[in-house]
């Protein structure tokens, strides 16, 4: 390598490793982020994956910074390309400044040395020495770890702490990885080849490194969630997988159900008896139970439903990104019922919105969504954690007496929900339309009055709205419109616009629409909607409540989200 890498005070660097799937790139996603953020620095990682086990081409982007970093760049400022043909995966996001770590003796003829900056890096063979090839991926954490000037000794413990359950032989193998790994980072500062000066955040010490999943999970415990029944479907898995583990400590009963079906009717029969269940789905999967949500609103019974999104229709691209489950979700399941939908654009977002999720569905007794897609689900980064004094599980179960009515008309539509058990009532339910003490009927002026009581929530889900959050000058000029996972990739990229006319309008309750909307969108005089989908299914859904048709589109719908740079060139050109 001719030239080295100089990095002095960066707005962030940006870390790339590729390989097969197999090869332990998640692993290496775990290691470096948990080390980095442990180290002190701001950390930002993303995947992207193909629908294989083994073999197919998965990559990991990691952002490292002084300051909060909450999006994903197309940069590549380091690329460690683990095995032939990495290289041509990610090389769209090469440019003339990557430095390229490479074992040159495993990556065969895909460096052209004259093209790129690159340095030979042993991993494999270090490797094998050690044991086996497996252990390069660990190799290459301890290079990133000397890199950064990272204590050997602090990430050592990590690394051991991670490696616990197996064998005391693997774990002392991967600490020799990590150290071969780190002599070859350090050696690369110490000879001037590679060289940062970033600082780390004394704030991070105090702060959690979450995913999407995680934060939807530890939302669902914090709104009092003890039964979730579901059937494994990526991107959403994560959400299951995670309460699951803690099932036992948070008195939670997970159950695996045989199909999507019968989880949601699980969930549906869970609330019944008292609980707070949830299901966690796929676009797919979720199709499969939209029966149950109908059934859902004619029982009048809350469910939580969780839909991570991915691209279709039909199997699509199963492990890649999009927003195009809006109108999915909000207009599924047969008849006419009120429903919310949540679209987390931060983490902490995933947290807040879900533990809500539980007390707005045992409120109002209506189906609430969580709206996340792949990116959101996989992404992880370091927030502050939330405080826990200002969440509280808010329960709406009436002891019954002897003349309990389950359907009760009410001046708002909500009746009084019993459980079978508390109090001296019989709690009777059925999916057919029926009376208000819940038996089967024709009665087709009643017919009318319960499909009024059950259309009145929607009116009084209208006042708990949650609206949309401004970024920018309240006197604006130009108006991005976003929802969703589009947050945090839209903020930043309105920074390095640095525009003082222009503004950005965050949507994390898109449904019922919030009653602002109409004057936020006629003050600016030039709007601008950003969505990963083709049909601009958000925009639509304003359009149809407000009359006001968004002036630009800018629509992602290739299975990855924007990057940041490519969000500020579209931007650019939209505002011009």
């Amino acid at each position: 390598m001719s030239k080295g890498l100089s990095l002095n005070n960066p707005e962030s660097v940006s870390i790339c490793l590729c390989g097969q799937a197999g090869q332990g790139i998640q692993t290496v996603e775990h290691l470096l982020t948990r080390i980095f953020k442990l180290a002190g620095f701001n950390v930002f990682a993303t995947k992207e994956y193909m629908s294989r086990v083994r073999g197919g081409m998965n990559s990991t982007s990691i952002r490292i910074s002084p300051g909060p970093v909450r999006a994903a760049a197309s940069t590549i400022d380091i690329l460690i390309p683990l095995n032939k043909g990495a290289l041509q995966h990610v090389e769209r996001n090469i440019s003339s400044h990557t430095v390229i770590l490479a074992d040159k003796e495993m990556i065969g003829g895909d460096i052209d040395q004259t093209k790129y900056k690159f340095v030979d890096i042993p991993f494999t063979g270090t490797a094998a020495g050690i044991g086996d090839k497996i252990y390069s991926n660990v190799v290459a954490v301890g290079t990133m770890a000397g890199l950064f000037g990272i204590e050997l000794s602090m990430a050592s413990k990590y690394v051991e702490k991670f490696f616990s359950t197996k064998s005391s032989d693997i774990v002392q193998k991967n600490l020799a990885a990590l150290k071969k790994g780190f002599d070859f980072g350090a050696e690369l500062v110490k000879s001037s080849k590679i060289k940062f000066e970033i600082a780390a955040d004394a704030d991070v010490e105090d702060q959690v490194l979450l995913n999407g999943a995680e934060a939807v999970a530890l939302g669902a415990i914090a709104g009092g969630c003890n039964f979730i029944a579901s059937y494994p479907m990526s991107p959403s898995t994560g959400v299951l997988a995670f309460l699951a583990r803690h099932a036992e400590t948070f008195d939670i009963i997970a159950e695996q159900a045989e199909d999507e079906i019968a989880a949601i009717n699980m969930g549906l029969g869970a609330w019944y008896a008292g609980a707070r269940a949830m299901v966690t789905t796929s676009g797919g999967g979720f199709a499969l139970m939209i029966e149950g949500v109908s059934l859902a609103a004619m029982l009048e019974s809350p469910m939580v439903i969780h839909l991570a999104q991915r691209p279709g229709p039909a199997t699509g691209l199963p492990t890649r990104t999009e927003q195009a489950d809006l109108v999915l979700a909000l207009y599924a399941g047969h008849g006419e019922f009120p429903r919310v939908i949540f679209a987390p654009g931060k983490i902490e977002d995933a947290f807040i919105l879900t533990q809500r999720a539980f007390n707005l569905a045992d409120k109002y007794q209506v189906p609430v969504f969580i709206l996340t897609d792949q990116y959101f689900i996989d992404s992880y980064y370091n927030t502050a954690a939330p405080d826990l004094s200002k969440f509280k599980i808010e329960k709406h179960i009436t002891r019954t007496n002897k003349d309990y009515r389950r359907y009760e008309l009410t001046k708002g539509g909500v009746s009084p929900r019993g459980v079978p058990g508390f109090g001296k009532g019989l709690v009777v339910v059925d999916s057919d339309e029926h009376d208000t003490e819940g038996h089967i009927t024709e009665d087709l002026e009643l017919r009318i009055r319960m499909v009024d009581k059950r259309l009145k929530k929607g009116e009084l889900l209208k006042k708990d709205n949650i609206p949309p959050e401004l970024t920018g000058p309240k006197n604006y000029k130009n108006l991005i419109v976003c929802w969703g996972s589009t947050r945090n990739i839209a903020e930043e990229a309105l920074q390095k616009i640095g525009r003082n006319d222009t503004a950005l309008l965050h949507f994390k309750q898109v449904y019922p629409l919030a009653a602002q909307t109409a004057e936020y969108l006629q003050k600016a005089k030039k709007t601008i909607i950003i969505e990963n989908n083709a049909g601009s299914q958000f925009a639509k859904l304003i359009k149809l409540h407000t009359g006001i048709d968004i002036d630009k589109k800018i629509l992602k719908y290739n299975g990855l989200s924007f990057f940041v740079e490519e969000l500020t060139e579209k931007l650019k050109e939209a505002l011009n």
